[in-house]
């Protein structure tokens, strides 16, 4: 059941651990992908550098915050002639240095639209949701060609 959760977001991830807290489900997760393309020269590389965490938000599920754990690889670039050396894993769920979710930044903005950043962030709360009126307006101005 959770793998699945998890596969909805990219089929190229797995489920590796979930915890259930008080408000929250916490699942870690991994790519399941051998190799990482270069987003700087395409050029594929399975050579880990190091990894580390990304905490990221996504949807809630039954009235629960849901974190995502991804181990993400910072990977060595095996093309000398690309500029360069190290890059990191990227997901397409998420923005590059995103910490929700691409589908949680779409619900984020289809409620503040309609509402003022501080009622929408009252709503939101109260659906799971953690996210500040600062960042509401942040995003709001980031995609304001997609709001209309």
């Amino acid at each position: 059941m959770m793998d699945e959760i998890i596969k909805s977001l990219s089929m190229n991830l797995e489920c590796i651990d979930y915890k259930l807290k008080e408000s929250q489900y916490v699942f870690t997760v991994a790519s399941i992908e051998k190799g990482v393309v270069c987003p700087y020269c395409n050029n594929p590389s399975s050579k880990v550098h190091s990894l580390y965490q990304r905490e990221i938000q996504d949807l809630p599920i039954q009235d629960r915050q849901v974190i995502l754990l991804i181990n993400t690889r910072k990977m060595f670039c095996t093309n000398m002639e690309c500029s360069h050396k190290t890059f990191a894993e990227k997901f397409d769920f998420v923005d590059s240095h995103g910490k929700k979710t691409k589908r949680l930044v779409s619900k984020i903005l289809t409620t503040s639209t309609k509402l003022s950043s501080v009622s929408a962030s009252v709503l939101l709360k109260s659906n799971s949701v953690k996210v500040c009126k600062s960042s509401i307006c942040d995003l709001l101005k980031k995609n304001a060609i997609h709001c209309g």
